[in-house]
């Protein structure tokens, strides 16, 4: 794939999210509305999920741009060193990019398919705009699979990827249970309504979850590149 089309693709996209990023902050602050007191409670916006990834994702893409300025794309077949912003870009994508925007996707709409009180609160759409939320809770899942798509991303090991998609998940899980405890607020309805023993079990089946996301982002990237690759390394063996 050329580099223009990359280039083109990579800048399109964050200005859509930057744009949306920057929307929502302004539209949720500026609104005196009583239904956004909970978007505004202790730990505000960024009690959820989704807005910790909107920051991730527009933090990825502006790297991607900066990478393309300024960087390097080195593919499977190409020769020479991947520049650091390349590296980066490698490994923000495959440790956290990926795996948590998928796990935003599927348990969003898994659990909104079963209950949308339980995850998005039909009051919510006063507050949200249709389009804005699926910027927030769909596109992602097309943004990263395009991207797999266009650009060779060279996975870091397991057990580096592991730590990192672990940590930020408990990371996470610790401070929503803090607010739950401090503030007496939990953040997803599906918290409050499950019994201890339930919270436990559903905690445990989303934390495999990001394994098991982690692992499907290196098998696709590894279908998509894997031949490319497999070459390339019979090349060197040849020539050397």
């Amino acid at each position: 794939m050329s580099g223009a089309v990359v280039k083109l693709y990579h800048s399109t996209v964050f200005l859509v999210i930057f744009s949306s990023f920057v929307y929502n902050h302004l539209y949720v602050k500026i609104r005196p509305d009583d239904t956004l007191m909970t978007y505004k409670g202790y730990g505000g916006k960024f009690k959820y999920l989704t807005f910790w990834y909107f920051i991730i994702q527009t933090v990825y893409f502006g790297l991607c741009v900066a990478n393309d300025l300024c960087g390097s794309n080195v593919r499977p077949s190409g020769r020479g060193e991947r520049c650091r912003l390349q590296r980066w870009r490698d490994n923000f994508l495959a440790t956290v990019v990926f795996p948590l925007g998928m796990f935003v996707v599927l348990t969003f709409w898994g659990i909104y398919a079963i209950d949308r009180e339980l995850v998005y609160p039909k009051a919510l759409d006063k507050v949200i705009p249709s389009w804005l939320n699926h910027i927030m809770h769909t596109t992602i899942l097309p943004f990263l699979l395009v991207d797999k798509f266009l650009v060779y991303h060279q996975y870091p090991s397991r057990k580096a990827g592991f730590v990192t998609i672990m940590s930020l998940a408990l990371l996470y899980l610790t401070w929503i249970l803090w607010v739950a405890y401090y503030a007496n607020i939990w953040v997803y309805p599906i918290l409050k309504v499950l019994q201890p023993h339930q919270k436990v079990v559903f905690i445990l089946a989303m934390l495999v979850l990001f394994v098991f996301l982690y692992l499907l982002g290196e098998f696709i990237n590894k279908t998509i590149w894997g031949e490319e690759r497999s070459h390339a390394q019979k090349k060197k063996k040849k020539s050397s």
